[in-house]
């Protein structure tokens, strides 16, 4: 996505994007992120593709000289409305307090993958699938989103030891079935998710 296709668009710009949609357990965490100045922007990368202390070093960055805010949708929500619902909820939250703090009335919002926002009408939108890689704004949201939900999962590590969400972030590894087929899923797990609801006990 060229600059200056970017610059020809309703500013300001709000990349947003969102991590934990495929984990069995935790919730699902969304950032949203306006570019204050070019700042470190050249060195914001997908998430996915960066080792873990580059990633937390980038997100910083983000945070210190960008508006960025983030929206979360509990594991209860998932389960009671879907993860493509909750989903959007997530990033709707993490949009709309941007959006008060900084008194936007509107904002065009560049958002990872296929989906825009429903009933978001007031703001133009647009789907970038693979934003996180072809889009900086995208890559900063992605960031910021992932470094905050790893650290909420490391947490839970705590807690839960023997499940090593430090390790897996909630996602679907061999050792993560393993421990739920062992002990059974924690209340942070999604109990509608295949892999998860056969060992809810009713």
């Amino acid at each position: 996505m060229t600059k200056a296709f970017l610059q020809s668009l309703l500013q300001p710009i709000i990349g947003i994007d969102e991590v934990g949609r495929g984990c069995l357990a935790g919730p699902v965490y969304a950032a949203a992120v306006i570019f204050k100045s070019e700042k470190d922007v050249k060195t914001y990368f997908d998430s996915k593709t960066i080792q873990e202390a580059q990633r937390q070093k980038l997100a910083s960055s983000v945070l210190r000289y960008h508006h960025a805010e983030i929206g979360v949708a509990s594991v209860e929500e998932v389960d009671q409305v879907n993860i493509r619902q909750a989903t959007f909820l997530a990033m709707r939250r993490a949009v709309e307090v941007l959006m008060q703090k900084n008194n936007l009335k509107t904002a065009t919002l560049l958002i990872d993958g296929r989906d825009t926002l429903p009933d978001f009408g007031h703001c133009p939108q647009l789907a970038v699938i693979s934003g996180d890689e072809k889009v900086r704004v995208i890559s900063a949201a992605s960031l910021v989103a992932k470094v905050a939900r790893d650290q909420f999962m490391t947490q839970l590590s705590e807690q839960f030891g023997h499940y090593g969400f430090d390790q897996h972030k909630g996602y679907g590894t061999k050792y993560h079935r393993e421990q739920i087929q062992k002990h059974g899923p924690t209340q942070w797990h999604r109990k509608t998710f295949a892999g998860v609801k056969e060992f809810v006990q009713n």
